[in-house]
């Protein structure tokens, strides 16, 4: 049973991970590189309760109990007595398994890792610790304290003790869990990658103005979202780097970043988070 959960990385994952966890009353211990990083992310699960109670979702004693719940570092070595460490720093194997090595120097034997990457390998990072039976995904989805499903995903080396004690974790954070195999993508972005740069190869291409794309896939299919703003949602940055991944692992052209993608992050066209992408943020 995970009694306190440690995070590595404080960031739009780290924090809604965090946020899922502290309201289901477990105690976290979120670390960053900086003070300013990890008050910043509480700043954001505050922000997300305030909102919940605006809408009658959530009340002030959710709120107390969920901010109580939470404790800021910048110390690895506080994470040495958690039951379950979660990281979600940047989507780069290098910094994941530098993570992971120095987790594993740091943290009690019976401790579980997990990673919350999208597009890199388990194994590889397990590779790194001397835990690879205590390894395992658990990709959560953005944003977390909305989006109800959590894969988990077990390596050729991860115990069933591993994958019973993570799966009990996610359905506490009031998680769906889906059982996923240790491959670039796992289930979910396996299959929205490439429906997601089709999009873009079809405004590419011409098939489509960008509103016509997106309300085609939101009227035709009942999708929440069109592409195109789902793609900005992510960040065009992102999907480059998981497209590239994918694409090396897979050598298939569906997992192929589009042209106008490469040309977009290169000229600072990130999406929402930077104003402008295949949409205008900068007005609304």
């Amino acid at each position: 049973m995970v009694k306190k959960l440690g995070i590595v990385g404080c960031g739009q994952m780290g924090s809604g991970i965090a946020q899922v966890a502290a309201q289901a009353g477990i105690p976290v211990i979120a670390c960053e590189v900086s003070d300013d990083l990890w008050k910043k992310g509480f700043g954001r699960i505050e922000k997300n309760l305030d909102k919940a109670i605006e809408k009658g979702k959530a009340d002030e004693a959710l709120k107390k109990k969920t901010m109580g719940n939470l404790i800021g570092t910048t110390k690895m070595a506080d994470l040495a007595d958690c039951d379950l460490v979660i990281e979600a720093v940047i989507e780069q194997m290098e910094e994941k398994t530098k993570t992971f090595r120095a987790l594993d120097g740091i943290c009690k034997p019976e401790t579980i890792f997990a990673s919350n990457t999208s597009s890199l390998s388990l194994g590889d990072m397990a590779s790194v610790t001397k835990r690879r039976d205590k390894f395992c995904g658990l990709p959560f989805f953005n944003p977390v304290n909305m989006m109800k499903l959590c894969e988990l995903v077990r390596t050729i080396d991860t115990s069933d003790a591993t994958i019973a004690e993570a799966k009990a974790f996610a359905e506490a954070c009031g998680k769906t869990v889906v059982a996923a195999k240790d491959q670039p993508g796992f289930i979910v972005n396996a299959l929205l990658i490439p429906y997601l740069l089709d999009a873009i190869r079809m405004l590419e291409n011409g098939g489509g103005t960008r509103e016509d794309i997106d309300n085609g896939m939101m009227l035709g299919c009942g999708h929440p979202m069109g592409p195109l703003a789902l793609n900005d949602f992510i960040g065009l940055d992102t999907m480059l780097h998981i497209a590239d991944i994918m694409f090396d692992e897979y050598k298939d052209h569906h997992y192929a970043a589009p042209p106008l993608l490469r040309r977009m992050v290169n000229a600072g066209y990130l999406g929402k988070k930077s104003g402008r992408g295949f949409y205008d943020y900068t007005t609304k």
